[in-house]
């Protein structure tokens, strides 16, 4: 009898799955990164005396943080490192490098008084940012264990505490964008008065109280603009486009007086809502003690 065939099987090779991040949850990362190599620049070029690139930089910064967040939102690659690596960037970039600049621009005339206000403000945006993720942590320790916070109100959706921290770099240089605006259009006495260590000293004292109060500023996250604004909106919007071209320092001054303007109406709306939210809200009366 012949012994029967044997039948071998090709099975196809299976390549090994690499263990790691995968691109789309680095790039969030990647441009944290590079906003924070732009904020270290900034400091070198300001030791430099290189003002205007320096500040170039920082409005970079400012708007690579603006979409690296959304960005990771959007690729579903959020994670506690990105927060924390962003967190640390926004305080360099917008803490130290603008404390730095503006002591080396102004407040280094006053000497070590000079250098008092550069550290309340950075002291004040690590608070900012340390409540800020105190608040993403979740449950807090007490003395019965770890209970959550209470959720936010849905209105409360579209407001920071507080001024966020790009915005708030923007608002402690705005001596330096008023300074170079004036001295463009040749009023050196304006700018002379722009950069005088008392105003410098004053606006980031002010700034810093801003960054730590509790003020409901909007995040313009869920911000809608009524049908008839549209219109009235994208010409502003091409107008500003068109005075950040051609005189791009007053521009980002003016930008920092509209955003000043606007936290009485923030807050005033915050304060609107939650009345409307509190009267939707129906009494429940207390279960009575007397029995039928």
């Amino acid at each position: 009898m012949s012994s029967p065939r044997r039948r071998f099987r090709i099975t196809p090779r299976r390549r090994p799955r690499l263990q790691g991040w995968s691109f789309n949850q680095l790039l969030p990362n990647i441009l944290t990164m590079m906003g924070l190599c732009a904020g270290l620049t900034a400091i070198r070029l300001a030791f430099e005396g290189r003002w205007r690139t320096a500040l170039g930089l920082i409005v970079l910064a400012g708007f690579i943080d603006g979409i690296d967040g959304r960005l990771a939102r959007m690729l579903k690659a959020t994670s506690r490192f990105g927060a924390e690596f962003d967190s640390l960037s926004d305080f360099l970039c917008f803490g130290v490098a603008p404390a730095l600049m503006l002591y080396m621009w102004s407040l280094n005339e006053a000497r070590g008084l000079g250098f008092i206000p550069c550290v309340l403000f950075a002291v004040c945006m690590a608070l900012r940012l340390a409540r800020f993720n105190a608040a993403i942590d979740g449950p807090a320790p007490t003395g019965k264990g770890m209970i959550p916070p209470p959720p936010k109100p849905a209105y409360a959706q579209s407001f920071f505490t507080g001024v966020p921290a790009p915005s708030g770099a923007g608002l402690a240089l705005f001596p330096i964008f008023a300074s170079l605006a004036f001295q463009g259009w040749g009023l050196n006495g304006m700018a002379a008065a722009f950069r005088h260590p008392i105003f410098v000293a004053l606006v980031l004292v002010v700034v810093a109280g801003l960054l730590v109060s509790t003020i409901p500023t909007w995040s313009f996250k869920n911000f809608k603009v009524p049908r008839e604004a549209v219109l009235p909106l994208m010409l502003g919007a091409a107008a500003y486009v068109a005075l950040l071209v051609t005189e791009p320092w007053a521009a980002l001054a003016v930008i920092g007086l509209i955003y000043v303007s606007m936290l009485p109406f923030s807050s005033r709306s915050y304060l609107r809502l939650r009345r409307e939210a509190e009267a939707r809200l129906e009494p429940v009366e207390a279960p009575s003690d007397k029995t039928a």
